[in-house]
């Protein structure tokens, strides 16, 4: 005589592991896939810093350029946080002796940098040239967001691969006039896509999408 050691109905349960295990697979990946995406982990990231530095205030309402500070982005791959030198060149005379620029103070005395902590942070397996966006029309809010208008910066878009893919398949929405890369506030008159789509021709502009642009 046959024996069983579960009830009847579990014979259901059986049939439905498949299921369940299809299921299960599909919420995994869908997890990993969104819950770890550059979107979910690093977008909105706003890390706090030695010195309360507002670009709100210096970019925005006393409209330094972003070259003042900034000084390689035309030039070379990254685009230099400035030394403690260049902020006493203002801070020498305003408000040299407030609380929040101690650490400054402090790094000017001791001759060494402000340890500030970075915000838009690549992996070591990208290599990106700031010169070679910036010269060619690509201005810095179409990466950094409206950073004259931030009290903390933060990062506003993921920066991840697809995201870069998107732009060097389709430029022209983000190539504006070249003097108008560092006028954060600037806005096209007509059709931002036409706009582009004219200054690529005109300037001999068509990104790779060759996967040694990036991966060197």
């Amino acid at each position: 005589m046959q024996r069983f050691h579960f009830p009847r109905w579990t014979n259901a349960l059986v049939r439905g592991l498949p299921v369940v295990a299809f299921l299960s697979a599909v919420y995994l990946v869908g997890l990993l896939a969104f819950g770890a995406s550059p979107e979910t982990l690093a977008v909105g990231y706003a890390p706090r810093q030695p010195i309360p530095f507002s670009h709100k205030l210096h970019a925005g309402e006393l409209a330094i350029d972003c070259r003042y500070c900034h000084t390689t982005v035309e030039e070379a791959a990254h685009a230099a946080v400035p030394p403690a030198a260049t902020c006493m060149n203002c801070h020498t005379r305003i408000k040299p002796q407030s609380p929040l620029l101690r650490p400054l103070r402090e790094a000017v005395a001791k001759d060494e940098p402000i340890r500030w902590t970075r915000v838009h942070d690549l992996a070591d397996y990208v290599y990106f040239d700031h010169s070679a966006h910036v010269t060619r029309g690509v201005s810095c809010v179409s990466c950094h967001g409206r950073v004259d208008q931030m009290e903390v910066v933060e990062q506003v878009e993921p920066l991840s691969m697809g995201w870069c893919l998107e732009c060097h398949r389709d430029p022209a929405p983000n190539v504006r006039p070249v003097d108008k890369v560092f006028d954060l506030a600037w806005e096209p008159q007509g059709d931002a896509r036409e706009l582009g789509r004219r200054l690529m021709e005109e300037r001999g502009i068509a990104p790779s999408t060759d996967c040694s642009t990036c991966h060197r």
